[in-house]
């Protein structure tokens, strides 16, 4: 859902789970990933993902 440009609020809404949930699964994700933003997220894996639809 970051990849396809949701911010924190809208991923917990559709996830109904809290924000601050959302932040610490996104840390997670940066990290194993190496990277440190969801800009940097987009560009590791943008190229990968062609087309995410929620």
């Amino acid at each position: 859902m970051a990849l396809a440009g949701k911010n924190i609020r809208e991923i917990a809404t559709i996830l109904k789970i809290s924000e601050s949930s959302v932040k610490t699964y996104l840390q997670r994700v940066y990290r194993k990933l190496g990277v440190s933003s969801k800009a940097d997220l987009i560009r590791k894996l943008g190229s990968k993902i062609s087309e995410v639809s929620y």
